[in-house]
């Protein structure tokens, strides 16, 4: 699994022009997953994620996580972070898992991340055709990749 993390004042997602969740200062986070993934991937991702100390503390430095700053989450799935571009220009999802193996990795993922705030984590809708909008506070963005936990 992937994730791209971005710290956010605020962020939000719709579909067909209306809006379907949002927050304010937090996480949005992208998720993909890949054909192998396993439930252990997404325990060991929501524990990352939770605990990333990239919000500022009492003297500007990055310190903090999410849940320290009692921030929200907004998590939503993108197949295309499984691209591979090693040939040519158009992309290649071959990577990706299919519905069966990432719609419940995706709510598992979910899952976790609301346990580990304590608060319900805000969600896109699985393969539908989203506008995400937020405002990067920073930037801050960061990558995590379970394959390369060890």
């Amino acid at each position: 699994m992937r994730l791209v993390i971005q710290r956010v004042t605020e962020a939000s997602v719709s579909i067909d022009g209306t809006l379907h969740s949002s927050i304010g200062k937090g996480l949005m986070i992208l998720v993909g997953v890949e054909t192998g993934d396993t439930p252990d991937d997404a325990a060991w991702l929501a524990a990352k994620a939770a605990a990333m100390r990239i919000f500022d503390d009492e003297n500007g430095v990055m310190n903090r996580s999410v849940t320290d700053i009692d921030g929200e989450v907004l998590a939503v799935s993108q197949f295309t972070l499984t691209a591979s571009t090693k040939k040519g220009n158009r992309p290649s999802y071959i990577r990706a898992a299919g519905h069966d193996t990432a719609v419940p990795l995706y709510e598992l993922f979910c899952n976790l991340m609301t346990e580990k705030l304590g608060k319900k984590t805000a969600t896109g809708v699985f393969g539908a055709n989203m506008q995400v909008a937020l405002v990067n506070d920073g930037p801050v963005t960061i990558i995590i990749d379970s394959k390369l936990k060890e």
